[in-house]
């Protein structure tokens, strides 16, 4: 078993603040399932007009990720690093640089078409009414759960496809909220719009700034991408949760 203290060790305060994010998405989650399955008969009649029964409820959730969002545009200590190395004040450059800057990986492609692919299906089955709207939101929900699960515990993006050591050199970290809201697209609605809108906005910066800057985004190139300035202990974490669970 792990006990309080090595618990409390393992966890810094940006493992928190996922923590704290994942039971906030999860209830967020839950509250619109339950709504969904409380009113579903003429839910989602009205959910393409007025985007949600319960408008309180979700303009509430849409504000939440709104700000998430609107503060990822700016460096913060309440972030990880993973998704900070695009701006100039955390980048350190090594004594011994290297020209390899990880342009010639493309993974994240891999990674693209396949999220288009997917979710393209989702679209279709919405487009042609086999699914409704509120499925939709749903989705991209359960999509913001999965997002933190993927950081505290296992990322199929990480072990399938991008082969990344961590999250802090992730070469996608930034596309998460526009991947998260991609069926959201689908939605003829400015507030499903716009929450996809300023996800893809945030993707659009860190491609930019990727592409005029790669020296910020490899461990290789920039010092603090180092294991040795890590702070966040997450690759310590996800190995002692997975030893825990395999006993």
């Amino acid at each position: 078993m792990i006990n309080k203290n090595t618990w409390h060790s393992l966890l810094s305060e940006i493992s928190h603040i996922h923590y704290i994010k994942l039971i906030e998405r999860s209830i967020m989650l839950i509250v619109f399932a339950a709504v969904c399955i409380m009113d579903y008969t003429d839910f989602s009649k009205r959910v393409t007009v007025n985007i949600f029964n319960h408008k309180h409820i979700f303009v509430l959730i849409g504000i939440i990720f709104a700000v998430e969002m609107v503060m990822r545009f700016f460096p913060s200590g309440l972030e990880s690093m993973g998704n900070q190395k695009q701006f100039n004040c955390n980048y350190e450059p090594l004594k011994r640089n290297t020209s390899e800057n990880g342009h010639h990986d493309r993974s994240h492609l891999i990674v693209a078409v396949s999220w288009i692919i997917v979710n393209s299906v989702f679209g279709c089955l919405y487009l042609t009414e086999i699914i409704s709207a509120s499925v939709l939101i749903l989705i991209s929900l359960f999509y913001s759960v999965c997002d933190i699960i993927c950081i505290l515990f296992y990322c199929p993006f990480q072990e399938w496809i991008m082969k990344n050591k961590c999250c802090g050199t992730c070469r996608i970290y930034n596309w998460d909220y526009a991947m998260m809201f991609t069926p959201l697209v689908f939605i003829k609605n400015i507030f499903t719009w716009g929450l996809f809108g300023l996800g893809a906005a945030l993707l659009i910066q860190w491609e930019i700034i990727y592409h005029r800057h790669p020296e910020r985004f490899s461990e290789k190139s920039n010092a603090n991408l180092s294991c040795v300035r890590c702070n966040e202990r997450l690759c310590r974490h996800k190995k002692t949760i997975r030893k825990f669970i395999s006993k």
